[in-house]
């Protein structure tokens, strides 16, 4: 059996910037990432919309804050460097009432104390950068704010590390461990450090080493739906003013790396933790699981749970999903989406005691596995210097 120095579960973005962290480190480290898919960023990573985030929704305490204004700018170097494709076409977060203008000064507020450029325009102002955009009195502009393709990302990443000498066996479910030896359906392999980037998995993975007992993952499917009239409409990403007591920004125009135009996600409860649709990767046990803490969450109206997924399962309406994102424009034509797009799924972590949705970044472990437990957005746009963090912090200590 050979024996690597550290082996990472899952080839998603923060399997990879780990990887690519410990090297930096320690240029003669053995790296071994293991994934239960054939190719890496197969889930959340190969599956987001892009955006790199300007780090103003986040209160100033987080790691999220910490890491997204940082994180957008590596991930941007790095595109440009690699000759990878980048959109900088900029955001508005549009309101369309005098409450939702204190939302975007507090908005404002946070993006200020956490080093984003942001600034806050009136409706000529608005309309000049975008014609289409409607908004009331005022509106949030982020100039920083872009779009890449991350499965062209990952991908280059992988490449990056494979001429590094990191080793990668796909189609490689994690199974158990015993002590430093984690058992796979490619047979069993030794390290002397286990770090868990599982992502859909991480809580399980975690449990079985002892680690995120107080948590469990409660899955949300996001859909986006495509605009194939033209790609003119949209010139730049458009969003509502969001709900801050929830981590989910609402639907919204996202402008991809290619100019398309896309509204969404949903935010939609899932029923196991793979289901893109209604038969994929169909697992009882996790079904049986997941509905019981939705029931919970449901019984007991926690973080307003029961309207979050009445409105979330309205949204399976086209005619009502689309009437999110008119709200936002002067004008667009509700026939002009026609196409939904890869559904994703959200690795939400839930706090099995206070039944609240975990809204910052979640690492347990000790000096012989670490685990990633709670990596959702804006973890993309984090993972350069986050992975650094958890290297500089977690592992070389």
């Amino acid at each position: 059996m050979k024996k690597f120095d550290f082996l990472i579960i899952g080839s998603g973005i923060i399997g990879l910037t780990i990887a690519q962290a410990i090297k930096n480190r320690w240029h003669d480290a053995r790296i071994l990432i293991l994934d239960k898919e054939p190719l890496e960023a197969c889930h959340a990573s190969g599956r987001n919309s892009g955006v790199l985030h300007a780090g103003f929704y986040y209160t100033a305490d987080s790691l999220k804050a910490k890491f997204t204004v940082e994180g957008s700018r590596a991930m941007k170097a790095y595109v440009k460097a690699k000759g990878l494709a980048i959109n900088e076409c900029g955001k508005l977060v549009v309101a369309q009432n005098e409450r939702e203008l204190e939302q975007l000064d507090e908005l404002l507020r946070r993006g200020k104390q956490n080093g984003s450029n942001v600034r806050l325009i009136d409706e000529k102002e608005a309309s000049d950068l975008s014609p289409n955009v409607k908004t009331f009195k005022r509106a949030l502009y982020s100039p920083d704010t872009a779009s890449v393709d991350p499965k062209e990302v990952c991908a280059s990443l992988k490449n990056d590390l494979f001429k590094l000498g990191v080793n990668f066996i796909f189609n490689a479910k994690y199974l158990s461990h015993i002590q430093n030896i984690v058992k796979t359906s490619q047979g069993d392999f030794e390290s002397d450090k286990i770090i868990n980037c599982a992502g859909l998995y991480a809580d399980c993975v975690a449990q079985d080493f002892g680690f995120g007992l107080k948590y469990t993952m409660i899955p949300f499917k996001g859909l986006y739906l495509k605009y194939t009239k033209n790609k003119t409409d949209i010139n730049m990403n458009i969003y509502p003013v969001p709900n801050l007591k929830n981590p989910f920004l609402g639907v919204h125009y996202t402008k991809t790396v290619a100019g398309d135009i896309k509204i969404g996600p949903t935010a939609i409860p899932a029923f196991w933790r793979e289901n893109y649709d209604f038969k994929s990767r169909f697992s009882l046990k996790e079904t049986s699981e997941i509905l019981f803490y939705e029931s919970k969450l449901y019984w007991n109206n926690a973080f307003n749970f029961r309207s979050l997924a009445h409105e979330e399962m309205h949204k399976y309406n086209k005619k009502y999903f689309v009437s999110l994102a008119t709200a936002m424009v002067k004008s667009i034509d509700p026939q002009g989406f026609t196409t939904w797009t890869k559904p994703g799924i959200r690795a939400q972590l839930l706090n099995k005691q206070t039944l609240s949705l975990v809204q910052d970044f979640v690492i347990e472990g000790d000096r012989k596995s670490i685990h990633i437990l709670n990596a959702v957005s804006p973890a993309f746009s984090c993972a350069f210097p986050f992975s650094k963090y958890v290297v500089d912090r977690y592992i070389f200590i």
